[in-house]
């Protein structure tokens, strides 16, 4: 008798494991799909051997990019993203001079790159909130000016990205 009562009281158990383990393996029916980070916008950065900087494009975050990353996504809409954190800028540099130069970003928030070698390329990222900044290297003449705006895109549309 009382293996009687124990088998029904093993049984209401594992009853009740099963249920409480098919009970959390439902899940939200809608999920909401939220916008993916925009892609790191690309700025070009010449220190020319002439004494001057170039900086191309002058503004970012302003508006929705004129070309995209992907060319086979140009003519898909850039849906916008509702922050206010910094936009993810990549400058590529070229050095032309015959010297070492460092990069230096100066405004709401400053960067500097590594030194970069005598007539070759670099790269280097910062994360720039909306403001204006001025781009100099060190005896390189009056320093180049770029403008962060607020708008950020995001990268839901363009195929291919990790």
């Amino acid at each position: 008798m009382v293996l009687g009562r124990a088998r029904v009281a093993g049984g209401g158990a594992l009853a009740a494991l099963i249920l409480a383990l098919v009970g959390t393996g439902c899940g939200a029916e809608s999920h909401p799909n939220e916008p993916r980070p925009a892609v790191p916008t690309r700025v070009s950065v010449t220190i020319g051997a002439n004494g001057g900087i170039t900086v191309q494009p002058q503004a970012i975050g302003m508006g929705p990019e004129k070309h995209q990353q992907l060319p086979q996504n140009q003519n898909h809409p850039q849906p916008r993203i509702n922050t206010q954190a910094p936009l993810s800028v990549v400058f590529v540099t070229a050095n032309q001079t015959g010297d070492t130069e460092k990069v230096t970003i100066r405004g709401p928030k400053q960067a500097t790159s590594k030194a970069i070698s005598p007539r070759a390329p670099g790269t280097f990222s910062a994360s720039l909130p909306t403001g204006s900044y001025t781009i100099s290297a060190a005896g390189q003449g009056a320093p180049a000016t770029l403008k962060v705006g607020p708008y950020r895109t995001s990268s839901q549309n363009d195929l291919l990205l990790p």
